[in-house]
Parts: C-alpha cells; sequence; structure tokens
C-alpha cells in the first residue's frame, strides 16, 4: 500500500454493505461529499446478513475490509446497521490507523424529537442482537418506550427491486400498525435498505409520524474525519463511484439505476477461500 500522505486525499472513500441498502448512505455522503470519490461494495450473493449470526457477519466484514484496505482506500463506512453491530469494535482494534464510521440505531435523535415517548425501531435480528445496540439504548433512551420490529423479509424485497410492492407493505403493517394505537411518532430506521421504502412507510404511518434515517448523520461524520486528518479531495466537480458486487454486476448496476437515478456500470467479484478475489 502506498504510504505517501499527500496522494491519500485523491484515493477514494469506501462503502460496504450486504447489497444496496448502502446506497442510501451513499447518496448522502455524494450530496456532502461531491468531489470525493467512492468505492462501493455490495456483497450481495449473502444478502440479507440480518438473519445471519453475529459470527459470520463477522466474519465477511473482517474479509470485505481486508480486500477494501488493499485498494487503497482513506476510510471506510460500514453501511450496514448488521455488519456494524457485530464487526465495527473488531475492525476498529485491528485497524487503528484507518478510519472506520459505522452505523448504530439512531436513537438518540428520535428521543430528542418525539412527544409522546414512543419510539419505533426497525432492524435485524442481529443488529438488536449485538452490544452496540444495548449501547445505544443504554445511553440515549431513558424513559422513552421502545417499541422493537426485525420486519422479517423486507430486506430481500427491497434488495429485489419491490420496496413499494404489497409484500412489503404487508410486512411494514405487521410492523408499524400494532405500535400506532400505543402512541407512536417517531420510526428509527435501523437498517440502510429501509428508507428506499419511505413511501410505503409513511402510507401506513401518515405524515405526523416522524422517520430517522441516519444516512445524513454518516456523512457528516466522514466529512468531520477527513478535515481532522486533513484528507478530503480538493476536487472541484463531481468525483467518480466505482460499483463492486459478488453477485450480478447487471442486477447491482440496474439497481442503482433506479434507486440513485443514475447509469452506472458494476464489477463483479466472488469469494473464494473467505476472501473477496477479482
Amino acid at each position: 500500500m502506498i504510504s505517501n500522505e499527500n496522494t491519500k486525499q485523491s484515493w477514494p472513500v469506501a462503502i460496504f454493505d450486504s447489497g444496496v441498502g448502502g446506497l442510501s448512505v451513499l447518496r448522502e455522503l455524494r450530496q456532502r461529499l461531491p468531489g470525493e470519490d467512492y468505492l462501493y461494495f455490495g456483497d450481495q450473493i449473502n444478502v440479507p446478513y440480518g438473519p445471519r449470526g453475529l459470527e459470520e457477519v463477522r466474519g465477511l466484514s473482517e474479509a470485505i475490509v481486508r480486500f477494501l484496505l488493499a485498494q487503497d482506500v482513506k476510510l471506510i463506512v460500514i453501511a450496514c446497521n448488521t455488519a456494524s453491530a457485530a464487526a465495527l469494535k473488531a475492525l476498529r482494534e485491528a485497524y487503528p490507523e484507518v478510519p472506520i464510521v459505522g452505523l448504530e440505531p439512531a436513537l438518540k435523535p428520535a428521543v430528542e424529537h418525539t412527544e409522546t415517548g414512543v419510539v419505533g425501531v426497525l432492524a435485524t435480528p442481529t443488529t438488536f442482537e449485538g452490544p452496540l445496540y444495548e449501547s445505544v439504548v443504554e445511553r440515549f433512551a431513558g424513559d422513552v418506550t421502545i417499541l422493537k420490529s426485525t420486519c422479517p423479509g423486507l430486506a430481500t424485497e427491497i434488495e429485489a427491486g419491490r420496496w413499494n410492492g404489497a409484500e412489503a407493505e404487508r410486512i411494514l403493517r405487521d410492523a408499524l400498525e400494532p405500535m400506532l394505537p400505543l402512541g407512536l411518532d417517531t420510526v428509527v430506521l435501523g437498517c440502510t435498505h429501509y428508507p428506499f421504502a419511505f413511501e410505503t412507510i409513511q402510507k401506513i404511518t401518515g405524515p405526523n409520524v416522524r422517520m430517522i434515517d441516519p444516512a445524513p448523520a454518516i456523512a457528516l461524520r466522514v466529512q468531520s474525519l477527513l478535515a481532522e486528518r486533513e484528507l478530503l479531495n480538493a476536487r472541484e466537480g463531481e468525483g467518480a463511484v466505482r460499483y463492486l458486487t459478488s453477485g450480478q454486476a447487471e442486477q447491482m448496476a440496474l439497481r442503482v439505476e433506479q434507486l440513485l437515478g443514475e447509469k452506472a456500470e458494476a464489477e463483479a467479484l466472488r469469494w473464494q477461500d473467505g476472501e473477496l478475489r477479482r
């Protein structure tokens, strides 16, 4: 890996997720930091991560980070709540020289905004099981009532391009309708796939229930870390994005077009002996 610090300003910011959910984070990053280059990896052959155990997700995440670091990236965003719950602490300990930004359920802004004191959290089973979630609850939940749902199958529906389809709506109704009579006024989107189902969620909750998407806060954190390390790219104009997937390149390119509204090409990688290969 190149060690010249001056060259790092032009290195890309890496983002990875189990699939296309992290595109919601990439979208916010590009709005806040349009001059940066980005490297996006979706582990679509293994999506969704939610039903997988902590150890399995940690192993996948560690291998992905090893691959990304070999591409000369200056910062890594784990754009997946499940992977963050499973691997963020271990990855930061293993690579202290590289800033690694993870996601946690955005309970702090939810607690600050709720008027009824009833907050719903939509996240995966592994996210709820991880110590990161428990830490967030202990720090910020206070006297607020937290209602949880794992929305089984929702990430799969979104990954398949059916974010506003009938099955996605059924899953979300099962999750949200029992919460509404209890005074729900704020919903935490604890999976990066879920913001793409915003229309369906709002259809169920109505316009007076606030939704908390952590992506803007993540983009702000990335900007702050790059500025602290003098790694912001000074380029004028928009940077490039390189899309990688462990699934089908054509499917990744199609989802980018559908979700971000732009044409893209993607490169397919493969898993071999626990490592990502070209």
